[in-house]
């Protein structure tokens, strides 16, 4: 198997987003180990609508909680405790890349004693940093970055989301020593179409080769 992570430098900053502009690009499978705030909708759903892949590429979460909160509360709150044994990769089509799509950000907590990153490195695909362009992102990056390496994950790149700024790509490249190998402007309306322009205009191509 081989695929990507997609992680990011905080919730809601476009990682369900970059996930579906992947799948969509990529004919991948798309996972997302640990969902929580179900009761919003799941990050499945938007993925499943926004590339248009069908069901057999959108296996079920191995873990689905209705509070938006962080999984470690959230499986505690709900009595089921989360263990890195218990992932283990779905039934999907063969031969496809995967999309894993984490929850939150790397330092998030999984349970008592176990972050996101870990569930990372037992999935063992090179990360790819959701980040925004905004004012904050390049702290934000660069510690998401150092969090990775700290944990040896190997690093694919980093994707802006946001207006553009070139200021912040090019500092995020110098000082985070990492590729930025895509980008994703502020979109009126998200479908397959649009997001696979994206892919096409806004993202270097040689980076999922």
């Amino acid at each position: 198997m081989n695929g990507y992570f997609v992680t990011g430098t905080d919730t809601n900053v476009g990682k369900t987003v970059l996930s579906a502009l992947l799948v969509a690009a990529l004919g991948a499978v798309y996972w997302k180990p640990v969902q929580t705030g179900a009761t919003e909708g799941t990050d499945r759903e938007s993925v499943r609508a926004w590339s248009e892949a069908t069901e057999d590429r959108l296996p079920l979460e191995r873990f689905r909680f209705d509070p938006p909160v962080s999984p470690h509360l959230a499986s505690r709150e709900a009595g089921i405790p989360i263990a890195l044994d218990a992932f283990q990769f779905p039934e999907a089509p063969a031969s496809r890349k995967w999309i894993v799509e984490g929850a939150g950000g790397v330092m998030v907590p999984l349970n008592e004693r176990e972050l996101m990153r870990d569930l990372m490195r037992r999935i063992g695909f090179p990360v790819i940093v959701a980040a925004r362009t905004s004012l904050g992102t390049i702290n934000h990056t660069l510690l998401t970055l150092a969090a990775l390496r700290e944990a040896q994950l190997p690093i694919c790149g980093v994707a802006l989301i946001g207006d553009e700024n070139i200021e912040n790509r090019c500092a995020i490249e110098h000082y985070g020593d990492v590729r930025v190998i895509g980008h994703i402007p502020i979109l009126e309306k998200i479908n397959r179409a649009a997001l696979l322009d994206v892919y096409q205009k806004h993202f270097d191509l040689r980076a999922f080769q």
